[in-house]
């Protein structure tokens, strides 16, 4: 079934357990994703990032994805991930995405204020929830005009205050498309920003973040963890694997079905971590 972000994140904020955003790539994925979900009989948050909807288009990324989500036997969320441009975002919500990111992160705050605000007034009157951030979560790769910058308590406040979003992601030491859990993660910056922000809290870069702070973090008013590099590295280097295995054989489906059990058991395992 259909939901959105507030449907899910306050009660997991208020408790000791997250929901995990698997970002997805395709119908294989997605179907393997939700496979998950419904084995643990958990909420699950399908993200779409901007190289899916650069590559196929928002409205066919809806339409590939909305029928297994009303199908689903468990709540799903489908979100547009880091988006810039509100006119994407308006296309997203008017496509049937549940849940979307305006992005205004590398924005002065009282302009990522606003226009998180704008979204907001046209994702609520349509049913859907707003991702916004605070600070910048860097990129390990891809990205480098990002920037690295804090979530500073304050501009948190007035940011969850201001803007009508209806969580908020916040950088406190985790990084995008890291491929080993090597991040250094600031508890006593996300202390402060908790203890401050009322709304759900949102962490990025999870594949960076090692199992032993995960659990630490999913008992805090994290309520959502993004997670994508793991996902993709359980497909693509088993579905590698398995194509060199083969090489006489070339069909999609048939190296799909071998490869997909590999995302559905690296996705049971980011939700027995945050259950």
């Amino acid at each position: 079934m259909l939901v959105n972000l507030n449907d899910v994140l306050p009660q997991a904020a208020a408790a000791d357990y997250s929901v995990p955003c698997f970002s997805v790539f395709g119908v294989e994925d997605t179907k393997a994703i939700i496979e998950a979900a419904e084995t643990v009989n958990k909420a699950v948050i399908l993200g779409c990032n901007k190289d899916m909807v650069d590559f196929y288009g928002v409205e066919t990324v809806a339409a590939m994805l909305l029928k297994l989500v009303h199908d689903s036997r468990v709540p799903v969320c489908l979100h547009l991930d880091h988006t810039y441009e509100e006119s994407i975002v308006f296309r997203a919500l008017k496509a049937g995405f549940s849940s979307v990111m305006f992005d205004g992160s590398q924005l002065p705050l009282a302009e990522n204020i606003a226009r998180t605000h704008a979204v907001a007034d046209v994702a609520h009157a349509l049913g859907a929830s707003v991702e916004g951030e605070i600070g910048s979560v860097p990129y390990n790769e891809g990205r480098d005009h990002i920037k690295t910058i804090d979530t500073r308590p304050v501009d948190a406040v007035r940011f969850a205050r201001e803007s009508g979003a209806d969580c908020v992601a916040v950088s406190v030491g985790n990084i995008h498309r890291m491929t080993e859990p090597s991040c250094t993660i600031d508890f006593d910056l996300l202390d402060k920003i908790a203890k401050e922000v009322s709304l759900p809290l949102v962490i990025h870069g999870t594949t960076g973040i090692c199992d032993e702070d995960m659990i630490k973090l999913k008992k805090s008013r994290i309520a959502k963890f993004n997670i994508g590099t793991c996902l993709r590295q359980a497909l693509w280097h088993n579905l590698r694997d398995l194509m060199n295995n083969e090489p006489e054989k070339f069909d999609r489906i048939y190296f799909m079905n071998k490869a997909i059990p590999y995302v559905t058991q690296e996705a049971l395992r980011n939700f027995t971590l945050l259950s």
